[in-house]
């Protein structure tokens, strides 16, 4: 009985020990983390030296671009009907996307009683013909010498009849004409409705897609970056690695109800990939000179306001510039000194393009490259 209880009070004692054991480690290495935190905080000290980039303020030629949605139209259309509307076409000799030149024959329709209507117009002038010479010698002319005077050669093919037959002849020609359809100008076929040995009032439609007309609508307030003859880009929704130049043709001089102006451009055809009626973007670009050009990255907003960062190698540090932008693109800003706040902004000085996001003014930083 005894020999277990020292066995037991042995065992505790040991637990006892380890215990205090691993208190005193515990200790000791809470007694060493003081120092381990300052070394960490001059680290966090000098890792919050923000690093950036920068660039050189110079004026230059600054890209406006003005983005807009639009749509093509071909420059011609033409709702072409079937041939003598109402009977029966015989043959369609076209097909949809095909293109024809001026002239081609795209449809005949049945012209059976067109040329008989012909046959006997040219009999009835023949007859006519012969009645002619006939009145004319009986005046005591040659039909055949040319030398009648026109007064009397005109009174002898009226009452004659030959003037009505001739007429009737032309007429005829026309209508057997009018059962062949040909294009009336080049272009390509669109909306083919017609078919062979079947009756019908429209044929197709007849579109001139050489050139295209952009469709398009700007605010009242951008009418000033617009202009005919300016130039434009113009890129398809559906494959935005298709772009198109062409310009201003036209500038609708009304505003409608809802504050825009209608614009026309004119883009040349280069492309099997453009359909009459796409949506597209269109971008209006215009040159302006002597302007101080940043990327986009550079302004950051503070304070309601436009701010770049100015670099002052001296000290090292970061100082903010309230500025206007005068006008934007897709990557850059033209800008200005702040007007509400009096600020200038000179040629020759370093702004900061990158890593501004979380600068303060007069913070700290390393410039990663020089300034270029």
């Amino acid at each position: 009985m005894k020999q277990r209880l020292w066995k037991r009070t042995a065992l505790t004692a040991v637990a006892v020990a380890a215990t205090a054991g691993i208190v005193l480690l515990a200790v000791r290495l809470t007694e060493g983390e003081p120092e381990e935190n300052a070394m960490t905080d001059m680290a966090l000290q000098t890792e919050t030296v923000a690093e950036v980039d920068t660039m050189v303020l110079r004026r230059q030629t600054f890209h406006q671009q003005l983005l807009c949605n639009g749509k093509l139209v071909a420059i011609r259309r033409a709702e072409l009907m079937c041939p003598q509307s109402g009977t029966t076409v015989q043959r369609v000799l076209v097909s949809n996307g095909q293109w024809v030149e001026e002239g081609s024959v795209l449809a005949v329709a049945d012209s059976r009683s067109q040329q008989a209507d012909l046959e006997k117009a040219r009999k009835e002038l023949e007859r006519a013909t012969v009645d002619l010479s006939d009145k004319l010698i009986g005046l005591g002319y040659d039909a055949d010498n040319g030398q009648v005077p026109a007064e009397i050669r005109h009174r002898a093919e009226v009452t004659s009849g030959y003037d009505a037959a001739l007429f009737a002849v032309k007429t005829a020609e026309r209508a057997l004409a009018d059962c062949s359809l040909k294009a009336p100008f080049s272009g390509r076929i669109a909306d083919l409705e017609a078919r062979a040995y079947q009756r019908g009032e429209k044929f197709a439609t007849l579109i001139d897609d050489s050139f295209f007309d952009v469709d398009f609508q700007i605010l009242e307030a951008e009418l000033p970056a617009v202009r005919v003859g300016q130039r434009v880009r113009v890129t398809p929704f559906v494959d935005a690695s298709l772009t198109m130049e062409g310009s201003v043709s036209h500038i609708n001089p009304t505003i409608d109800a809802k504050g825009l102006i209608a614009v026309k451009a004119r883009i040349p055809n280069r492309s099997d990939r453009l359909i009459d009626g796409m949506n597209v973007k269109v971008m209006v670009e215009r040159d302006v000179k002597d302007m101080l050009v940043v990327p986009k990255e550079a302004v950051v907003e503070r304070d309601g306001y436009h701010v770049v960062f100015a670099y002052q190698p001296e000290t090292r540090r970061a100082v903010w510039t309230y500025v206007d932008i005068l006008y934007s693109n897709l990557t850059s800003f033209a800008i200005t000194g702040c007007e509400r706040k009096n600020t200038t902004i000179e040629p020759g000085t370093i702004v900061i393009t990158s890593g501004n996001l979380n600068l303060a003014d007069d913070t700290e930083v390393k410039t990663r490259t020089p300034a270029s």
